[in-house]
């Protein structure tokens, strides 16, 4: 199936290392894994059910009420330590509350990373293209520990987005720099195209093939794993909006009740090329 050609960064030459262009019509599970936890604890607004290919070339995340509830979609190349729990291991007394570690589908260091996607429509939900890695938060050395790289999140639907680095893990030590709303530009079809490269030194972002937002306070220098998600607000215990923590959890966002259904976040493509140097 014909898609069209990715807005690579000017003067330089690309090699494709990695790609799913969401042909056919079975999402390819030996690419991508379903995520269901965050932290250890089960999101009950995470679903395996929302995610489809539509045969034309595209992977359809959408979102689904039932029983007054809301479901969306969040898919990973590998994971990262913590999210999922696990029984708590003892030998001698001793052990960890931590799930055993599970084979990465897909990791990469470096190079540039890309999504064309059609952004959602209703209010109370959101989408993002990232990066993560499956040990941050062991250390508050970014470089080690890796850092999560938000190189798209679409949180209103008041056509913008932002850009977003997290490191040091959660807690104390957590850090964060951003680009701050930025504007869309309208577009012919409604697509949008999101990248970033990811230098030794800096992350470059760009959006449409215009260069939007650079940052060189922490970057990665560890291997990381692919996010494309979705997510219904009002279901974590805090507001992803605001940072303030919720009294309680578990229940759609009175935003989310007024949406208009059916609504999807749907992707053209994702890519992977590293550079090649002469």
């Amino acid at each position: 199936m014909e898609h069209v050609k990715s807005l690579l960064p000017a003067g330089k030459k690309w090699k494709l290392v990695w790609n799913d262009e969401f042909d056919g019509t079975e999402l390819d599970m030996t690419k991508w894994s379903f995520r269901y936890h965050i932290l250890q604890k089960r999101q009950m607004c995470l679903s395996d059910e929302t995610a489809a290919l539509d045969g034309k070339g595209n992977l359809v995340l959408s979102l689904m009420e039932k029983d007054g509830h809301y479901y969306s979609t969040q898919l990973q190349t590998g994971e990262n330590y913590m999210d999922r729990p696990g029984e708590k291991f003892e030998k001698d007394g001793f052990g960890w509350p931590i799930a055993k570690f599970s084979e990465p589908k897909f990791m990469h260091k470096y190079g540039y990373y890309e999504i064309r996607c059609k952004l959602q429509t209703q209010e109370g939900w959101w989408s993002a293209f990232w990066l993560q890695s499956p040990r941050i938060g062991f250390c508050a050395d970014p470089k080690e520990a890796g850092v999560e790289v938000d190189i798209m999140e679409s949180f209103r639907r008041d056509n913008t987005v932002s850009h977003n680095n997290h490191w040091g893990g959660y807690g104390a030590d957590h850090k964060h720099a951003g680009s701050g709303d930025i504007k869309l530009e309208e577009t012919a079809d409604g697509y949008h195209t999101f990248g970033l490269e990811w230098t030794p030194d800096e992350y470059i972002y760009y959006i449409d093939g215009k260069e939007t937002w650079r940052c060189s306070e922490a970057v990665s220098q560890t291997e990381q794993f692919i996010l494309v998600s979705t997510e219904c607000m009002g279901y974590r215990w805090l507001d992803v909006l605001t940072g303030e923590i919720l009294d309680s959890s578990n229940k759609p966002a009175e935003s989310l009740k007024k949406a208009v259904l059916p609504d999807a976040f749907i992707v053209d493509y994702v890519r992977v090329y590293d550079e090649i140097k002469d």
